[in-house]
């Protein structure tokens, strides 16, 4: 795909004279985190990162979405972290949005750009760094895996979009289809990370209601959501956070494509309390 877009253009702090108005909303089934909030005084430090901010736009939370966090990264020219991920049995799944970093795994560096996917086995020896003479930004998912007895662990991704094709929706004509960055029938994975893209007039044409849970952060372009029983208008830079059996449904809106990075947790049974 040529011409691909991935939004980065957080930060910054608006006008004195700006209106408070937003669509910025937090339900029982869905929350949208409009771009316009994600501003420099809303970020996070974290632990053992240098010259690094996080807006983090997810978090496990009680009776809404609880499989997973998500973060979007910025980090300056030489800065970093020897010691990312704290807790052990995290995962990670990381898409970089903007710039270079280089991640080290057990050892072995891997050069990541804009486009860039990795996925890191919970448990796994991991440094990341950005060598490069521009600041970088990248997703980074967390979700705590659920080993399964006799399955064995699932290990490292390192690609680009460019890499993989489009899995075009059957009857579609190629207006709606998703890129996968992990094999959907490798079920070794309890989760993916995908890009969904939508040509002009694209649309989902039915209300999905199924027991995934989704963090939805839109790369490029425009469209009209349906979140529940509410439409909602989003662009480039919007993140929406649903939690489970939350309907949904979509129509792109052009001009343009309307892509989006998908977070699903998958292939495991419900566990029950």
């Amino acid at each position: 795909m040529d011409n691909r877009r991935y939004y980065a253009n957080m930060g910054g702090l608006p006008g004195q004279t700006e209106l408070l108005s937003s669509k910025a909303v937090f339900t029982t089934a869905y929350a949208v985190i409009p771009r316009r909030v994600m501003t420099d005084i809303v970020t996070s430090l974290l632990p053992h990162w240098t010259d690094s901010r996080a807006w983090i736009i997810a978090r496990p939370m009680t009776g809404f979405s609880e499989t997973f966090a998500q973060y979007i990264v910025e980090v300056a020219p030489g800065g970093g972290s020897a010691q990312p991920e704290p807790n052990a049995k995290a995962q990670a799944a990381i898409f970089v949005v903007d710039g270079e970093i280089t991640i080290t795994l057990d050892g072995t560096p891997h050069a990541l750009r804009e486009g860039s996917f990795a996925y890191l086995p919970a448990g796994s020896a991991w440094t990341i760094k950005n060598g490069s003479q521009a600041p970088a930004k990248f997703h980074w998912v967390r979700k705590a895996f659920q080993a399964v007895e006799g399955l064995e662990r699932p290990p490292a991704i390192f690609s680009h979009e460019s890499e993989h094709e489009i899995a075009h929706m059957p009857d579609t004509n190629g207006a709606w289809g998703t890129t996968r960055f992990i094999d959907p029938s490798d079920i070794r994975y309890d989760m993916h990370l995908n890009i969904v893209t939508f040509e002009p007039g694209g649309t989902i044409p039915f209300m999905e209601t199924h027991v995934m849970e989704h963090g939805l952060y839109v790369l490029e372009g425009k469209a009209v959501y349906r979140l529940n029983s509410d439409w909602v208008e989003v662009e480039a830079g919007d993140f929406m956070w649903l939690r489970a059996f939350c309907p949904q449904a979509c129509y792109a809106s052009g001009p343009g494509r309307f892509r989006y990075l998908l977070y699903k947790d998958v292939n495991r049974h419900v566990d029950l309390w």
